[in-house]
């Protein structure tokens, strides 16, 4: 089915319907409320028709008779006009009030639970999902979902109106009711026009929109590489077609909006023209009082305000049941990481032993995309992508080991299960002999961190960046700073602790980033540290005492509560050979198994692929060195020829 041809769709009135309905079993006293708060608008409004008949019959006929008006007929008329319109604006705030927090209840209470199911949802199903549909899931879906709750309470209040307005028509004279009435069709049928018209424009309209802000997003994320690569005209084209569209869009909508507004406003009145000229012919007649022509005719002005307020409502519910598709799309996602009962095992202060037994993964993604980032998986296109088969080793408490593997080999993966990030296919993870499974939630956390790849800072203090909330004294900020090299340059900063380090820490550079991370980690004293290549921005020296700091401090141990804080286990993602032989023992992983285990003097004897990979770095470090240094000299001649002539 077509996008516009769903729109109207009956299937999607009722669902549409349905979605309101979960609306109103929400929050059903604020809607009461909101219909109640209608009513009183719909039924003050009516009364205004009556109080204006009355006005003309009781007031204004008889001044013109007696050429003058009575000082209290005049008074009880505007008294009258005057409290009628004090109860309909009262109706109208309430409406409006009640309606707007029924909407924005709602809308929080869905991007709370879209929010909280990101959450449990496991690392393996969000691999399945770009970011940008996730955010538009929380945000501009869970705000179509529920678009239509506005408009719902005062289309409620006009049906209770337009019905007050037929009965007092019928009653005040059958034979105009007749001719008026003949305007609903018409006004119907345009509105249901209207609304097959506007609906699939105004939606292409609001894709659109969502289309703009995401190459804006793109382009302001991508900011360097557009800069350095000169792609600024490209971008700035790229965003001038996507405004282009929407501009285009835009229009289309002014343009049915122009054509049929006039039409929607023009119908009323001429309904008007036609009850004044039966009325007038039926009070030349004698068969109705000025009194009753006016109130029929204010009451026909009136009668164009139900049905455009119930085409509001229809013009949203297209909207609303995709946005409503979207997020139970994620609501009823399935896959979860189950947490036990068990504590984390070991001595709180003491560092732990780790264990990895016959673990399998494979990442599940479909035939489009390639969203792992890792390996080349065992088949070709959609379905589960094999990364790790079979892997198995152990790390006893204090010691650290080296994860060592080309690109792809699943060494990535690897330091995700080990902070249960994921879970294995087959297989455990054991933090001191307990299944990570099998520990309640919260409890890896507590005893696990992880320093990523990919380095991220808030725009925040350092003191902020390194405890994330946590309520650390500075001293011990300085000590995890001290600990991962990075008290040195914090010290240097303007306001020390408290200098802000900009989005991204774009005021810090890569290795200083690094480092605050790894500060961030270190500061919860973690009895197991999985750092998956945290130290690539580093200098070697500084990288080279990073590690022999947490050597030491595993080697000190300690209890935890005593503020110097137990040791660490280790386990560092690692392609440099000066850190590799820094480590305890070495695993070779190399597509998805573990093909070495040693020491690095041991695998260099013992394993060709992990010499021939080593050593493959150890030249490009060499060769980059070399570069650099020879550059350094060309420059240093050149100035040197330079100050002689």
């Amino acid at each position: 089915m077509s996008p516009a041809s769903r729109r109207v769709s009956p299937s999607v009135l009722r669902e549409g319907m349905g979605v309101l309905w979960v609306a109103v079993r929400a929050e059903p006293r604020v809607f009461a409320l909101s219909v109640l708060a209608s009513g009183l608008y719909a039924a003050m409004t009516v009364a205004t028709a009556q109080v204006l008949g009355m006005v003309t019959e009781d007031v204004v006929l008889p001044a013109f008779e007696d050429g003058r008006a009575a000082a209290g007929a005049l008074a009880a008329g505007a008294a009258a006009i005057v409290g009628v319109a004090a109860l309909k604006a009262l109706g109208v705030a309430g409406r409006r009030f009640y309606a707007g927090l029924m909407q924005y209840r709602m809308q929080a209470k869905y991007r709370r639970e879209v929010t909280r199911q990101y959450l449990r949802l496991p690392l393996a199903w969000h691999h399945r999902h770009p970011t940008g549909q996730l955010l538009s899931n929380a945000n501009a879906d869970v705000e179509a979902a529920w678009a239509p709750i506005a408009p719902l309470p005062m289309a409620v209040g006009v049906v209770f109106m337009l019905l007050i307005s037929a009965v007092s028509i019928l009653l005040t004279d059958v034979a105009v009711a007749a001719v008026g009435f003949l305007i609903f069709p018409a006004i119907a049928l345009v509105n249901v026009v209207y609304q097959r018209r506007l609906a699939p424009v105004a939606t292409h309209a609001q894709r659109l929109r969502a289309e703009v802000s995401e190459v804006a997003h793109e382009s302001f994320e991508g900011g360097l590489v557009v800069k350095t690569l000169g792609r600024e005209d490209a971008e700035t084209l790229r965003f001038a077609a996507a405004t282009n569209r929407l501009r285009d869009a835009n229009i289309a909508v002014g343009r049915l909006r122009g054509l049929f507004d006039p039409v929607l406003e023009a119908l009323p009145n001429l309904g008007v023209l036609a009850v004044l000229l039966i009325g007038s012919l039926r009070l030349q007649a004698n068969a109705m009082t000025a009194g009753d022509l006016v109130q029929v005719a204010y009451l026909f002005t009136l009668l164009s305000w139900p049905i455009r307020a119930l085409g509001w409502v229809l013009a949203e519910v297209p909207r609303s049941v995709v946005g409503w598709e979207r997020v139970r799309g994620v609501l009823d996602a399935t896959g979860s990481l189950p947490y036990g009962e068990a504590a984390p095992g070991g001595d709180g202060g003491r560092a732990a032993a780790m264990e990895v037994r016959g673990v399998r993964f494979a990442y599940e993604t479909d035939e489009h995309a390639d969203l792992s980032g890792e390996g080349n998986g065992d088949g070709a296109g959609g379905g589960p992508r094999h990364i790790l088969h079979d892997v198995s080793f152990s790390v006893e408490p204090g010691r650290t080991v080296a994860l060592v593997g080309p690109t792809g080999s699943g060494k990535s993966t690897l330091t995700s299960l080990l902070v249960r990030l994921v879970d294995p296919a087959d297989g455990s993870v054991l933090l001191d002999g307990v299944d990570l499974r099998d520990v309640r939630r919260g409890g890896v956390a507590e005893t696990v961190s992880l320093v990523p790849q990919q380095t991220f800072l808030f725009d925040d203090t350092v003191r902020g960046n390194v405890t994330l909330g946590m309520d650390a004294p500075d001293d011990r900020v300085w000590e995890a700073l001290r600990l991962a090299q990075a008290d040195g340059f914090t010290a240097a900063l303007p306001d020390g602790l408290d200098t802000r380090v900009g989005e991204r820490g774009a005021t810090l550079s890569g290795g200083q980033r690094q480092r605050l991370v790894l500060a961030r980690a270190l500061i919860r004293r973690p009895r197991l540290l999985v750092m998956d290549d945290a130290t690539s921005a580093v200098d070697p020296q500084v990288e080279a005492r990073i590690l022999r700091n947490l050597r030491e401090r595993a080697a000190e141990g300690g209890d935890g509560d005593d503020g110097g804080g137990g040791g660490s286990t280790v386990v560092v993602v690692a392609y440099r050979k000066a850190t590799i032989a820094l480590a305890d023992e070495v695993v070779y992983l190399d597509h998805g198994r573990v093909t070495g285990r040693g020491t690095h003097a041991e695998l260099l004897e013992t394993s060709e692929g992990y010499r021939d990979l080593v050593n493959a770095y150890e030249r490009t470090e060499r060769d980059e060195t070399e570069r650099e240094r020879a550059e350094l000299e060309d420059t240093a001649v050149e100035g040197g020829e330079e100050a002689l002539r």
